[in-house]
């Protein structure tokens, strides 16, 4: 099975602004997307800490997915489901399937910055439309806050994005903030992980 360094490096971080932020929900089986997926590696290390969650990964890449199936295999979870494919620049109807209003949670790490504008404006239409009430978007990566970009790791990082496609780079924090207003969420909350410049936001319904 394809093994990602960069995951293992951040899965522990993102399970527990994830897990704090589900503690305020005791005693529900929730439904979580993960979009762009990759490897396989978050999702199971979600859902094994995460019991109460049904998980549903998502790739663009059959290759991906089928990581993830061998990832499924290989740890015999039954709270995540088989993968589907799932381009979030789409229109949410052809997002695998997922129905609207049906998540709680939607979980995206590392996406938006390799992404195309067109990519980040479907992640919040989308999540606009099947995300429940008071539901979750939660990304995690590097951003642009009103335009700039910092620490100098963060501006090497978008460089070398926009080398390998023009259209990658770090997103703006404030633009997302608008794209999430205009479909009805909120942004609640960044929370600054121990990686130096990685920020998650947490956009709430």
């Amino acid at each position: 099975m394809p093994l990602s360094p960069q995951a293992e490096r951040n899965w522990e971080q993102v399970c527990s602004v994830l897990q704090e932020a589900l503690e305020e929900q005791p005693g529900r089986q929730l439904f979580a997307l993960e979009l762009g997926s990759g490897t396989g590696q978050h999702v199971v290390r979600f859902a094994q800490k995460m019991p109460f969650v049904t998980w549903q990964p998502s790739d663009i890449q059959e290759e991906a997915r089928q990581s993830i199936r061998a990832y499924i295999a290989a740890t015999n979870l039954t709270t995540v489901l088989p993968p589907v494919h799932l381009d979030a620049s789409e229109p949410w109807e052809k997002w695998g399937g997922v129905p609207r209003g049906s998540c709680d949670v939607i979980v995206a790490v590392n996406l938006l910055q390799y992404s195309s504008f067109k990519t980040a404006r479907g992640v919040l239409n989308g999540a606009g439309q099947i995300l429940k009430a008071n539901g979750l978007l939660v990304t995690y990566g590097a951003y642009a806050i009103n335009g700039t970009i910092a620490p100098p790791c963060n501006r090497r990082l978008h460089e070398e994005l926009r080398k390998m496609n023009p259209e990658w780079g770090l997103p703006d924090v404030d633009v997302l903030r608008q794209l999430a207003y205009g479909n009805g969420m909120r942004m609640e909350r960044m929370v600054k992980l121990a990686h130096a410049g990685l920020k998650k936001n947490k956009i709430k319904l």
